[in-house]
């Protein structure tokens, strides 16, 4: 039998992945963000560039897949009463902040470009979704996925994920608007079903999840647990996130992400989150990737030749224009300074609902060709440049920090959220020991800790966790330890020691890492899987490195010489 090689998945994956990975690399040698890499490896491939061209269909599809575990992931740590706590201002903050990108978007095309209304409607309505993918990756990377201003971005774009819910339903309403007079009425009927309908199939959904989903998804984590198979579990985790996203799709006209985002919240009832969290980790990772790979693919360079000022103009309502909307109206609900800039950074991009958008407005006609080009080509640039909004960010925040007058005016003061240490705390504490993961190991490290009388700091990246810990008194905070960042605020300058306990050999690795740097003359405690491991942590100066058969084989030989100790002599026999 001959064997084929034309095999458009493993190509395009095989050889999106590499160069992502080679072109992710070198930016992060030269200190920018690796997305960059992801999106020319994308344009290198795509079909607007010679050479090798990837299937962008199965990209896409791909990419999907990232995006409902990412959200799959966000559900599992963002409960109910989160949404319902943020809901004052994220409601009518999304909903403002989108109308605004809209009349923005609508007016340019219209007045500037004299292009039809209904296609500058669809123009600005691409222009003010924001990205799942680059929101989540932002927070994570600044350790805000667990604070309360990063609950407020989270609950932001979950309203604009539900409008756009409503927005493709409405799309072909919106085509037959613009036919021929003689069916206006027709379309105007259409366009109140359509909205009828929607919002119906969107109630039906959430009311099927909460009723049905909540007792059904932690009852069968819980029955696959119990066969201690570790591939049916991680089949378990995968089933719930993309089968509800599917059905969600299929059966409620909901969009994938959604779907998974509340399959998500279903699990999070289930005493097993953190372990379905840790199974769908690494492959969000890597289909997140593919996301940026594929957006790369959609991108023709040419429109950066024959339309500069006009892709200027796009990036510019995308980054300036709605965060700017944005920031004006959490300050205006009266929230601090530093949630205003939190979100306006965040939302100063857009993503996956804007493909899918132009798609459909060129293929309903709303939308011309190079209105799709434009918004690519804005997407491009603000997904790139998105890391340099949150530091200009942090910038105008310190800035005001430092003036009397501007932190009063716009009420800058510590974060009191899970992320962070009180103010008091951090006074207090002295000659620490940080003691990062709280697992099985973990709990016997705090519990020795604690016994012998020592200031100790946890942090574990499950927010349920930390809650129940401060509830016991005890210092926690909610992060990412592998970021720098985690690691000051939890005051690693006063600590003595730090104790990894946590399953992920590649992460501790890197906390490791990151502690020598920020604190050179601290003792590292950490656990290890293997003796490779263990001579790795040793190279990295680790002082104290320990494998679970080691010691047990160690303890079980100092038990045995103990008995033969203590042992009574054998009696002479006569």
């Amino acid at each position: 039998m001959a064997v084929t090689h034309d095999l458009p998945l493993i190509s395009t994956l095989a050889t999106g992945l590499s160069l992502a990975f080679l072109f992710g690399l070198t930016a992060a040698k030269l200190r920018i963000p690796p997305i960059v890499g992801y999106l020319l490896a994308g344009i290198v491939i795509g079909p607007y560039t010679p050479g090798f061209v990837g299937n962008i269909k199965i990209a896409e599809e791909l990419s999907e897949i990232g995006i409902v575990l990412l959200m799959f992931g966000v559900g599992l740590h963002f409960s109910t009463k989160d949404l319902m706590e943020v809901k004052k201002i994220a409601l009518p903050g999304a909903i403002v902040q989108m109308g605004a990108a809209i009349l923005m978007g609508a007016g340019l095309a219209y007045y500037v470009w004299d292009w039809p209304l209904h296609s500058g409607l669809m123009f600005g309505l691409a222009l003010s979704v924001a990205s799942t993918v680059v929101l989540l990756r932002a927070l994570e990377e600044h350790n805000l996925l667990q604070s309360m201003n990063g609950r407020i971005a989270i609950g932001w774009l979950i309203v604009e994920d539900l409008a756009m819910v409503l927005a493709l339903v409405l799309v072909p309403a919106l085509a037959a608007t613009v036919a021929p007079a003689e069916g206006a009425a027709a379309a105007e009927t259409s366009l109140a079903l359509s909205l009828l309908a929607a919002l119906g199939k969107v109630a039906l959904f959430i009311a099927v999840m909460f009723f049905g989903g909540k007792r059904l998804l932690p009852w069968l984590l819980g029955v696959v647990a119990q066969t201690r198979s570790r591939e049916l579990f991680t089949l378990a985790v995968f089933v719930a996130a993309l089968g509800v996203a599917f059905a969600a799709s299929k059966l409620f006209d909901i969009s994938l992400a959604l779907g998974a985002f509340f399959a998500g919240m279903m699990i999070r009832e289930s005493d097993l989150n953190h372990e379905a969290a840790d199974r769908a980790l690494p492959f969000q990772d890597a289909f997140a990737v593919v996301f940026f790979v594929a957006v790369g693919m959609l991108f023709d360079p040419k429109v950066l030749v024959t339309q500069p000022l006009n892709v200027v103009l796009t990036s510019l309502i995308i980054m300036v224009g709605k965060s700017l909307a944005a920031f004006l109206i959490v300050i205006l609900f009266k929230y601090p300074m530093k949630t205003g800039l939190l979100v306006s950074a965040s939302l100063a991009q857009i993503g996956e609902f804007s493909f899918i958008l132009v798609g459909l407005g060129v293929v309903y006609n709303l939308l011309p060709e190079s209105g799709r080009d434009l918004v690519l080509a804005g997407a491009l640039v603000s997904i790139a440049l998105n890391p340099l909004a949150f530091r200009f960010s942090r910038a105008i925040y310190e800035y005001s920090g430092r003036s009397a007058r501007l932190s009063s005016i716009f009420n800058i003061s510590p974060e009191a959220d899970l992320s962070q240490l009180t103010r008091n705390e951090k006074v207090t504490l002295k000659d620490t020991v940080i003691l990062v993961g709280y697992g099985k190991v973990g709990v016997h490290i705090s519990q020795n800790v604690q016994e012998a009388h020592i200031d100790l700091v946890i942090i574990d990246s499950n927010r349920e966790k930390v809650d129940a810990l401060r509830e016991r008194g005890l210092h926690a905070i909610a992060g990412d330890a592998t970021h720098p960042e985690t690691l000051q605020e939890a005051a690693i300058s006063k600590a003595v020691a730090l104790a990894v306990a946590i399953p992920d050999p590649f992460a501790a690795r890197r906390i490791v890492e990151e502690a020598k740097i920020l604190n050179p003359n601290l003792r590292i405690l950490v656990r290890a899987h293997n003796d490779e491991e263990m001579d790795y942590f040793y190279e990295q100066n680790a002082d104290l490195a320990l494998t679970g058969p080691r010691e047990i084989g160690r303890r079980m030989v100092e038990y045995l010489n103990d008995m033969r100790k203590t042992k009574p002599a054998a009696k002479p026999h006569s």
